[in-house]
């Protein structure tokens, strides 16, 4: 038997492009690789900070994180993602960058969401700033004319403290609970036609069951949706 080769490390399925945050990753959370069952190489992008990336929206980031990408790919991996949902504005050209299949936000999920749903139902689409979200960022994961509902974190003072500006990297995780429960509470008495929720942000993922429990619908996050593609691309069982 031949093994092919041209490979630095064996058995990696998943490569991850991180920005550089120092707050709490708890378990679910794409940066807390002991959630997962399978192996994953993170490429951390010094100086890509959350900030620069929803906010500033700096075009300088894209150049090391097509590097990021093209190097993890020559590490092994069999499929790349990135720890920031809003990556969705960079899908394209990394995804041309390398000859691995590329999956930068959780927002690449809405389409199939929507058609999962009935006609007259809506995504709910929970992300860490809805103010910085644009149009490029949804055109760039394929979202064009599919119903949704967008819900921001931006305005819950411990999320704007901790994850979007980094004033402290400390987390009190009741809190967060608290918060993010608020914003979907609020979203779904405003829209109750949403039938399905997909979390962009990544921080939000640890709390995916407890949101499935509290609210009785579907959740979708980067975590789910990690290991639906490691599924395909490292196939175990038929």
């Amino acid at each position: 038997m031949i093994i092919k080769g041209g490979i630095n490390v064996c058995g990696l399925t998943i490569g991850v492009i991180s920005l550089e945050s120092y707050f709490p990753k708890p378990a679910g959370h794409i940066k807390h690789p002991a959630s997962f069952d399978f192996p994953i190489l993170y490429k951390t992008v010094k100086g890509a900070t959350i900030d620069r990336l929803i906010r500033e929206r700096d075009p300088e980031l894209l150049k090391p994180f097509i590097e990021a990408a093209q190097e993890l790919e020559r590490e092994g991996v069999k499929a790349i993602t990135g720890s920031c949902g809003f990556l969705a504005l960079h899908q394209k050209e990394i995804a041309d960058a390398v000859n691995v299949p590329v999956f930068m936000s959780s927002l690449i999920q809405v389409p199939l969401v929507s058609r999962l749903l009935k006609q007259d139902q809506k995504v709910g689409v929970v992300v860490a700033n809805s103010d910085a979200l644009s149009e490029d960022h949804l055109k760039g994961v394929g979202i064009v004319a599919e119903p949704i509902v967008v819900a921001g974190m931006q305005h819950q003072k411990q999320f704007a403290e901790v994850i979007l500006r980094g004033d402290t990297d400390d987390l009190d995780m009741d809190l967060f609970e608290e918060e993010l429960n608020s914003v979907v509470q609020n979203m779904l008495n405003e829209n109750p036609e949403v039938g399905a929720i997909v979390l962009e942000c990544t921080d939000l993922s640890h709390f995916a069951p407890k949101l499935q429990k509290e609210f009785g619908l579907p959740i979708f996050d980067l975590s789910s949706l990690t290991r639906m593609v490691a599924a395909a691309v490292d196939r175990q069982i038929a």
